[in-house]
């Protein structure tokens, strides 16, 4: 089988280039200087080209702040180009496999794991785009995973900006009253990628909740990755969302519940505290092979 997948030069496409070497299917790797998921001629024609069976979707729009003011450009990519693969892939009965996020919940909860059940209130343009997406993603046989606070040893994310931070500055502030959980991409790729070797993607469509174990906020999330890095000369403090003013109403609470996922795939999850350490400990080594 042909596999393609987009956005591959990101966090979650890239840990798939990594994984691929194990499978028994042939994979195609994209960004869009390869292929314009947001241009439907483009994509039926790859995917015609190619023979795919199954799209594994990694691109996406994330700059959450840019999206209230770029809401058209995160829409096209978030939404319509999900509705061209999964046009695509209905043409030939392909798969498609998709990435939602925890801001499709929006607002304020009740301290309680949301399900994939919950009723969905996004309050921002970048948790509606992300919804469409997952609307689009339903026109085909599909799966679609919501995950939270992504980051891993490539690209811009939470965990490199702190780590290089709480090395530079004598202090950082962070905000202590968004709660969710920190989730590797290595984790989920992985995940995802058993799902593929396994066949179980052909079993199940519908979304499911993939996030590492254990609940944290962000200022819990920087002070361990500063512990973790040996930054003790940088004081992590913790400070409220409203100091730092933004466009976009964060979820307070949005800490994902993975039972489905669990009971499903019976797969074990990582905590974040444990995926933490594996993933600095890659980012030590891939600095060390570049010096070497």
């Amino acid at each position: 089988m042909n596999i393609l997948v987009t956005g591959a030069n990101g966090q979650l496409g890239r840990h798939f280039r990594l994984l691929a070497p194990q499978s028994v299917h042939a994979w195609v790797f994209t960004d869009v200087e390869e292929l314009d998921i947001t241009n439907c001629g483009a994509v039926e024609s790859f995917v015609k080209t190619n023979n795919i069976k199954l799209v594994i979707n990694c691109a996406a729009y994330t700059n959450v702040d840019k999206a209230e003011s770029d809401e058209a450009t995160a829409l096209r990519i978030n939404a319509e180009a999900v509705k061209h693969l999964a046009a695509a892939m209905a043409r030939v009965d392909g798969r498609l496999i998709h990435f939602s996020t925890d801001y499709v919940f929006g607002g304020n909860r009740n301290n309680t794991p949301c399900t994939e059940l919950e009723t969905v209130n996004p309050t921002g343009a970048y948790g509606r785009t992300k919804l469409a997406g997952e609307q689009a993603a339903a026109h085909c046989k599909s799966l679609v995973f919501r995950t939270s606070w992504l980051y891993s040893e490539y690209g811009k994310n939470f965990l490199l900006t702190m780590r290089r931070l709480t090395a530079e500055k004598p202090e950082v502030r962070v905000v202590f009253d968004q709660a969710g959980t920190p989730t590797y991409a290595g984790d989920l790729a992985k995940a995802v990628f058993r799902i593929v070797e396994s066949g179980e993607y052909l079993e199940h469509e519908g979304i499911f909740n993939f996030a590492n174990e254990g609940v944290c906020s962000w200022y819990d999330f920087a002070h361990a990755i500063a512990g973790q890095c040996g930054h003790t000369d940088c004081r992590v403090l913790p400070c409220h969302s409203d100091e730092y003013p933004s466009p976009v109403h964060r979820p307070a609470y949005s800490v994902l519940d993975k039972t489905k996922f669990k009971q499903t795939f019976h797969q074990d999850i990582p905590h974040w505290t444990d995926s933490l350490v594996r993933c600095l400990a890659n980012i030590k080594s891939i600095e060390h092979d570049q010096v070497a």
